[in-house]
């Protein structure tokens, strides 16, 4: 009885011990890649964890499109410096670079192409100016992509180029503040508004992906409503060249 007695009380302290037991926060892991790799720490430790993931664990963490566009920006930018910093050569051949599945994240091996067009723009094709939807989705991709695409996550990602954005650290709780001032500082740096031409210079990758911004027409809304603009003139928009050069450690 008592051998008993005693079996099922281990077994009930394991139990609580199991359920007590704090799950991994992924979203502070992958700031903590992101600081890893600003910092020039070793990444191998985080990299490992990523890897091992289990899906539904991660899905549980990545409720919402919060959570979701701050672990993803976040595991971008980091894995981006990480593979600048290896081989900085590996840019030379930049459809290489954003195509190769280098990234592994619970247990699948992803591109950057697969985070920015496939999960943060929920499926866009990459080269159909974000008008079209891709004709092949993968279960991940279909798994753990937003269900409402952001345009601002443009403003938030870096690529390794010296046109990208600065990069941040982006947190679920505060995710709304920080893409807001993503986009503030990014389009009053890049925006150059010629009132005597009535044209406006913007940046490239708004014409890439033009359609996330609403088209010609919403890329001026959008220019109105951060002022750089006059609300009554509606310019004649020029794209800037974009600037492939690295530029690694471009952090805020």
């Amino acid at each position: 009885m008592k051998v008993a007695f005693f079996c099922a009380l281990c077994f009930l302290l394991l139990c609580i011990s199991v359920v007590a037991q704090p799950k991994t926060d992924y979203i502070k892991l992958s700031q903590e890649l992101l600081y890893a790799a600003k910092t020039d720490e070793p990444t191998d430790s985080v990299q490992k964890i990523m890897e091992v993931i289990e899906a539904k664990e991660l899905m549980a963490r990545l409720k919402t499109d919060a959570d979701r566009k701050s672990f993803w920006l976040n595991i971008y930018n980091a894995f981006t410096q990480i593979r600048l910093k290896q081989n900085h050569g590996s840019y030379g051949k930049r459809s290489q670079f954003f195509n190769e599945k280098f990234i592994v994240i619970a247990g699948k091996h992803i591109s950057l192409d697969i985070i920015e067009h496939g999960i943060l723009r929920r499926s866009k094709a990459k080269l159909s100016f974000g008008y079209f939807n891709k004709i092949f989705k993968s279960g991940f991709e279909k798994q753990f992509r937003v269900e409402i695409p952001d345009y601002r996550i443009h403003f938030a990602l870096n690529c390794g180029a010296k046109s990208c954005p600065p990069i941040a650290f982006y947190k679920p709780e505060k995710i709304e503040q920080e893409l807001d001032l993503a986009t503030k500082v990014f389009l009053k740096n890049e925006v150059k508004f010629d009132i005597g031409q009535n044209t406006v210079q913007v940046p490239v990758i708004m014409s890439w992906f033009r359609a996330d911004f609403g088209g010609k027409k919403g890329i001026l809304k959008i220019l109105h409503k951060q002022g750089l603009i006059p609300a009554t003139i509606y310019p004649a928009i020029r794209w800037k060249k974009y600037d492939w050069t690295i530029s690694p450690n471009a952090f805020e």
